[in-house]
């Protein structure tokens, strides 16, 4: 476990750094460690040591799909070291311990004003980079963060709080964001469908609203996680007892809410079929346009559900969901089944593709990139 000591981090010259190594997405699903510029940074802006950075789904759909132009250096669920500050900064200074945002609303626009930041084009513009387009650049080992999103977007790290706790600060935001919008309350039944890390963040915070939670998984060591977690029962996705376990709780109702934690053909239809007339259902994972769903327009008109999204992380709820990580509110590092150094990104992104039972949440170390 790494926690921040950097006393001594000393102001440097991004220049004098020369070069760093970094995972540069090339295209053709191809990701390549290889040496970069060190970014420069201007007024307002401040340079950040990467010294670890959580591998997101979202990155990974862009590199398996190749969403968007290369090259880029992917990579949004950040912590490191002020290693450098531009002029005007004065809240931050080299040796502080932080975690930053990539993406910052405006708070002026139609959007922002009914505080549907994820729609605002400011922050639709990403303000982290470790070179070529801004992309959140994470998997490098560092990264310039823009005016925008120092004034806004970056939190200090406690001292004693592990890099690789505080890189779940994004991750909690966004799910912390989901739950205010559901607002489960304690006479609620609560289904999650699906227990990656993720899913695990959703039940860790439904837990604490004191609602019954029922959540699928097809991994046997997620449901058991998942359990402790704080889920009454969890079960395999396509048996048949999930759904009978929820009309048994509810008196044959169905779940007051549900979330969609995965994404997987058929789940969102599973979502309106196990809940009740009325309930509120959060779409969280299907972030695909390929991605269809089939639903029939009578279980959601004639049943009354409301059938809703939530996407990436609020400004709102940053200071709060910040210290939920820092706290130790949320047995987040519980989540953590592997560490890779930079050159070894490949197999965690593999791994990442393809979990088995022994993987959950995979965390990337910049500054390890020799071992």
């Amino acid at each position: 476990m790494q926690t921040v000591d950097f006393s001594s981090v000393k102001t440097v010259d991004s220049a004098a750094l020369g070069t760093m190594k970094a995972a540069v997405y090339k295209g053709d699903s191809i990701v390549e460690v290889e040496s970069i510029p060190v970014p420069e940074i201007g007024a307002g802006e401040i340079l950040i040591r990467v010294e670890a950075c959580g591998i997101c789904h979202t990155d990974l759909k862009k590199i398996e799909y190749n969403l968007l132009p290369a090259p880029r250096v992917y990579g949004h669920e950040t912590a490191g070291v002020v290693a450098k500050v531009g002029r005007g900064v004065t809240r931050f200074q080299p040796g502080d311990g932080v975690i930053v945002f990539h993406h910052i609303p405006c708070g002026k626009c139609f959007y922002c004003s009914r505080k549907l930041y994820a729609q605002c084009p400011v922050y639709k513009k990403v303000g982290v980079t470790a070179g070529y387009e801004p992309a959140g650049g994470g998997f490098s080992q560092y990264v310039r963060a823009m005016d925008w999103i120092v004034e806004r977007g970056v939190e200090k790290i406690p001292a004693g709080v592990s890099f690789d706790r505080a890189c779940f600060v994004e991750p909690v935001n966004t799910c912390l964001k989901g739950i205010k919008q559901l607002d489960p309350q304690p006479e609620d039944v609560v289904a999650i469908l699906g227990q990656g890390p993720i899913g695990l963040i959703f039940t860790m915070m439904v837990a604490r609203t004191d609602a019954k939670i029922v959540s699928t998984d097809t991994m046997p060591g997620r449901r058991k996680l998942s359990r402790e977690f704080g889920a009454s029962e969890s079960f395999h996705p396509l048996g048949e007892d999930f759904e009978t376990a929820v009309r048994s709780m509810t008196e044959g109702r169905g779940a007051d809410v549900v979330i969609v934690a995965a994404s997987a053909k058929g789940i969102v239809e599973q979502a309106v079929k196990c809940s009740r007339p009325g309930a509120k259902i959060l779409l969280f994972a299907q972030t695909s346009h390929q991605e269809r769903v089939d639903l029939s327009g009578a279980d959601i008109c004639m049943g009354e559900r409301v059938l809703c999204g939530s996407y990436s992380a609020s400004v709102d709820v940053q200071s709060e969901g910040a210290a939920m990580v820092f706290n130790s509110e949320l047995n987040v590092e519980r989540l953590i089944s592997h560490r890779y150094t930079l050159n070894h990104i490949n197999e965690g992104i593999d791994r990442a593709l393809h979990p088995d039972e022994e993987s959950l949440k995979i965390v990337v170390q910049p500054q390890r990139w020799k071992e």
